[in-house]
């Protein structure tokens, strides 16, 4: 009987250090699995087109910098430079920037197609999508667009870009041109659908991250930049956008009221995206350089 009583005392010890060799080993495994996952980093040049200096920069930030992709406006003024750009570097993951805007005072985009509500008196697109107190009625949401002209616009943009450049893999909009309504937000998805030009980022879980810090001088840059690089979590992927440029002539004289320093400052970020000390950084942290091309492929 005492036997019996050992023997059942054994096996329930036995069973019960099973478990929590079964718990221990379970928690171990996630913990190395979390671990193992590295965080997954977006870097996005914007505005391919609008100048000279900045399509030269931002082919610079992608062949030797960190820069994972380019999105270019279609109705810019050095387009045709921009497209001879990036056939010599077919690599370089490209999006269509989607335009309704003309910001700036000394350079102006036309639409592609015939569009009476979206352009001001002179045939340009508006400055600007939201109003704005420097330019008092000069932004498309002050003004009574239509919706069918927004689409042929759009569509035409896309077809333009993809005739082009086929390896187009995904689309946004210009200051936030596609957030101007519902239903134009609506439009655009349905168009991406139909030219698959859709990735769902938010779908995806795609978190947008910037500037911890100042940004104003290189220095602050690189300091805001790195540390936000220290936030970002295992396992997620984050998007990063900013706008590349050269201190030059031409885009010293690109700019529109509130913002005069264009060429200081998008140098400035063509210096954070190119400088050995961010690279390094990366490296050091394993953090995984994306484009959304690799977000299609998955």
């Amino acid at each position: 009987m005492e036997s019996l009583q050992v023997s059942s005392t054994l096996i329930e010890i036995f069973w019960k250090v099973k478990t929590i060799f079964c718990c221990l080993f379970l928690i171990g495994h996630i913990l190395n699995s979390s671990a193992q996952k590295s965080v997954r980093l977006i870097v996005r040049g914007d505005d391919m087109g609008f100048s000279h200096s900045g399509n030269e920069a931002l082919i610079k930030c992608s062949k030797q910098g960190i820069q994972t992709c380019i999105e270019i406006i279609v109705p810019s003024p050095w387009f045709p430079e921009a497209i001879k750009l990036l056939k010599e570097n077919p690599t370089i993951d490209v999006g269509i920037h989607l335009a309704l805007t003309s910001e700036w005072d000394n350079i102006k985009y036309r639409p592609l197609t015939t569009c009476p509500s979206l352009v001001n008196a002179d045939g340009y697109f508006f400055p600007f999508i939201y109003p704005n107190k420097n330019y008092v009625g000069q932004s498309l949401s002050e003004n009574e667009w239509k919706i069918n002209e927004v689409e042929k616009e759009f569509r035409a943009q896309i077809e333009m870009a993809k005739k082009h450049i086929p390896n187009i893999s995904h689309w946004s909009g210009h200051m936030g041109c596609d957030r101007l309504s519902p239903e134009i937000n609506a439009m655009v998805k349905k168009l991406a659908l139909e030219y698959a030009i859709d990735i769902d980022t938010e779908a995806l879980g795609v978190k947008y991250v910037s500037y911890q810090g100042p940004k104003e001088l290189l220095a602050e840059k690189i300091s805001s930049f790195s540390a936000m690089l220290d936030q970002l979590k295992p396992g997620e992927t984050f998007l990063f956008v900013d706008h590349p440029g050269l201190d030059t002539p031409e885009l010293r004289a690109i700019y529109h009221i509130g913002y005069e320093n264009v060429a200081v400052d998008r140098q400035g970020v063509t210096d954070l995206l190119t400088t050995t000390q961010i690279k390094e950084l990366i490296k050091t942290k394993k953090i995984e350089l994306v484009s959304y091309a690799d977000l299609k492929k998955k």
